[in-house]
C-alpha cells in the first residue's frame, strides 16, 4: 500500500486534534470537578443526575423545611397545652379546697382572688401562635381562639348540641336576706315565711350568657324513632307534652319563687339556662335524648370564646355579608416525607371545654355568696352591739335577722361545697384530656423525630449517590490530564519529524 505525504499530514493532523479534544475535556473535567458539562457527553449520567438531584430537592424541602416548621408549631403547641394544665392543676387544687366545711372567710377570699386570677388565663393559652398562625383553631390560623377586646356590635346566630349528660342540679335561692340600716329597717324581724328557701332544680347550661329571646321552636331534640330533629315542646311526656317557656325573664321567675312545673322547661336568657322540671329531666336522662339550641347572641366580652371554632353558627354582624361556619375536623398536614403527612395541629375544640370558663365563673360566684353571707351574718352580730339596738324589741328582731342571715350562710356553704366537691369530678375530666391531648402531641413528635432521623440519612445517601455520579477525584483528573497532555506533546513532535522530510528533499 503507497502511503503518501499527504495522507501522513492528515492522519497526523487528525491524531494531533483528537489528543488536544481529549487535554480540553480533561482541562475542563478539572477545572468543574464534573464529569460532564452538557448531557450529550454521557446521556446515562445525565439522565441519573436529574433523578438523583430530583429526589435530594424533595429531600431538602422535607428534611430543612417541612420537618423544622412541623417540629415549631408542635413546641408551641406542647408549651400552651402544659401551660393550659398547669391552670386546671390550679383550678382543681381550688375545688379541693373550697369543697371541704372548714373553711373562714380568709380561705374564701384567698381561693375568690385565685379563681379570678386563673379565669384571666384560662383560655388565653389557646391563643398561642407560630410565626403569627394560631395553633388551635384549625385552618382558622388568622383568627383568635378568643376575643381579644369587648365586641358590643358582634352578632351571632350559634346552633349548640347539648347531650343528656349535660344535665345537672343547681341550687336557687329565694327571701335571700337585705340587710337593715335603721331601726324602722329592723322591724319586727323576719317572718317564717320570708326565711331563705332553696329551690333545687335540674338545668341545663349554654356556653353564653346574655343571650337574646328565642322561640320555642329553636329548642330541638333528636328522636331516635323518626330519626329527625323535633320540637321539644312536642316531646310526649306520659299523657301530656313538654310545656317550653322562652319568654320568662330570670328576675320574673325568681320574684315566683323558682317554681318549675314538672312537665316545663324554660329558658332564660340572661343566664343561658334552661331549667327543666322533674318529668322532662328524667324523661331526657332516660331516653339519652341530645338536645339542640338554635340562639342568637349580640356583644361579646374580652376572652369570650369565638363561637365558630366550636359550633355551627353564622356571624351575622353585617346583615349583607353573612359568613356561615360548620363545625367540622380541620387537621392541619405537613408533608414530612415520600407520601408521609403528619397532622400538627391540635383543635381547641378536643381539648379546651367551652364550659371551663363559665365552670370558673360559677365557682367564683358560689364563693362569692358564702363571702356576702357571711359578712351579713358577721354585721348583724355588730348590730347586736350598738346602742341604737339595745332594747329588748330590736333585740329580738335583730335575732330574727340573724337567724335568717345564718340560715342563707348554711345554705351558701352547703352550696359551695356541693358546687365544688362537683367541681373537682369537672376539672379532673378537663386535665384528663389535656393529659391526653399532650400525649397525642408526644406520639406525632416521636414519630417526627424518627423520620427526621431517617431523612438526614436519605439526606446524606443521595448526596453521596450524586457525587458518585456526577464527581471525579481531582488527583485521578490531574493524572489522566498529565498522560492526555504528554500524548499531545508526543503526537506534535512525532508530526513534526515524520512532516520534516518530503520527497522534494532528494530531487
Amino acid at each position: 500500500m503507497r502511503v503518501t505525504n499527504s495522507m501522513i499530514s492528515r492522519n497526523s493532523m487528525i491524531n494531533i486534534n483528537s489528543n488536544k479534544v481529549n487535554v480540553d475535556i480533561l482541562n475542563t473535567q478539572m477545572t468543574t470537578q464534573k464529569k460532564i458539562s452538557r448531557p450529550s457527553e454521557d446521556p446515562v449520567i445525565a439522565i441519573r443526575a436529574l433523578r438523583l438531584r430530583s429526589n435530594l430537592s424533595e429531600l431538602d424541602q422535607y428534611y430543612e423545611r417541612n420537618i423544622p416548621d412541623a417540629r415549631s408549631w408542635i413546641e408551641v403547641t406542647e408549651s400552651a397545652l402544659k401551660n393550659m394544665q398547669t391552670i386546671l392543676d390550679d383550678v382543681y387544687s381550688q375545688c379541693v379546697n373550697g369543697a371541704t366545711d372548714t373553711l373562714t372567710q380568709e380561705n374564701r377570699a384567698s381561693i375568690l382572688k385565685n379563681l379570678q386570677s386563673l379565669r384571666e388565663q384560662v383560655y388565653n393559652e389557646g391563643n398561642a401562635d407560630c410565626a403569627g398562625r394560631h395553633v388551635f383553631t384549625g385552618y382558622k390560623t388568622n383568627k383568635q381562639l378568643t376575643f381579644g377586646e369587648d365586641e358590643k356590635d358582634t352578632s351571632y346566630t350559634i346552633t349548640e348540641k347539648i347531650s343528656y349528660e349535660d344535665i345537672e342540679e343547681k341550687r336557687y335561692y329565694s327571701n335571700t336576706v337585705t340587710l337593715p340600716n335603721s331601726p324602722a329597717e329592723v322591724g319586727n324581724g323576719v317572718a317564717v315565711g320570708d326565711m331563705p328557701q332553696e329551690h333545687i332544680h335540674k338545668r341545663i347550661r349554654l356556653s353564653y350568657e346574655q343571650t337574646e329571646s328565642l322561640d320555642a321552636e329553636n329548642l330541638k331534640y333528636y328522636d331516635e324513632t323518626s330519626g329527625r330533629w323535633e320540637n321539644l315542646s312536642d316531646m310526649e311526656i306520659g299523657i301530656g307534652t313538654v310545656n317550653v317557656r322562652t319568654n320568662l325573664s330570670y328576675d320574673e321567675w325568681a320574684e315566683s319563687g323558682f317554681s318549675v312545673g314538672a312537665n316545663q322547661a324554660i329558658y332564660f336568657k340572661e343566664t343561658g339556662e334552661l331549667v327543666l322540671g322533674s318529668n322532662v329531666a328524667n324523661q331526657l336522662g332516660s331516653q339519652k335524648t341530645q338536645l339542640a339550641i338554635t340562639y342568637d347572641k349580640t356583644g361579646f366580652k374580652e376572652g369570650e370564646l369565638r363561637p365558630e371554632h366550636y359550633f355551627d353558627c353564622t356571624d351575622t354582624t353585617d346583615p349583607e355579608n353573612e359568613i356561615e361556619y360548620t363545625k367540622e375536623n380541620q387537621e392541619i398536614q405537613f408533608t414530612i416525607s415520600f407520601k408521609q403527612s403528619l397532622t400538627v395541629n391540635t383543635q381547641a375544640s378536643d381539648v379546651m371545654d367551652a364550659s371551663i370558663g363559665r365552670d370558673i365563673d360559677e365557682l367564683a360566684t358560689t364563693v362569692q355568696a358564702a363571702i356576702a353571707a357571711h359578712d351579713k351574718v358577721a354585721k348583724l352580730e355588730e348590730m347586736k352591739k350598738e346602742a341604737q339596738y339595745s332594747d329588748p324589741q330590736s333585740q329580738a328582731a335583730l335575732d330574727q335577722w340573724l337567724e335568717a342571715a345564718k340560715k342563707e350562710a348554711v345554705y351558701a356553704d352547703d352550696n359551695m361545697q356541693k358546687v365544688y366537691s362537683r367541681g373537682v369530678g369537672k376539672f379532673q375530666e378537663y386535665k384528663d384530656n389535656v393529659t391526653l391531648a399532650r400525649t397525642d402531641l408526644g406520639s406525632r413528635e416521636n414519630r417526627l423525630l424518627l423520620t427526621e432521623n431517617r431523612m438526614s440519612n436519605q439526606q446524606a445517601t443521595f448526596e453521596q449517590l450524586k457525587s458518585r455520579n456526577e464527581d471525579m477525584e481531582l488527583s485521578d483528573i490531574i493524572i489522566q490530564y498529565t498522560a492526555a497532555y504528554n500524548a499531545y506533546q508526543a503526537s506534535l513532535q512525532a508530526s513534526s519529524k515524520a512532516n520534516g522530510q518530503t520527497l522534494l528533499n532528494y530531487l
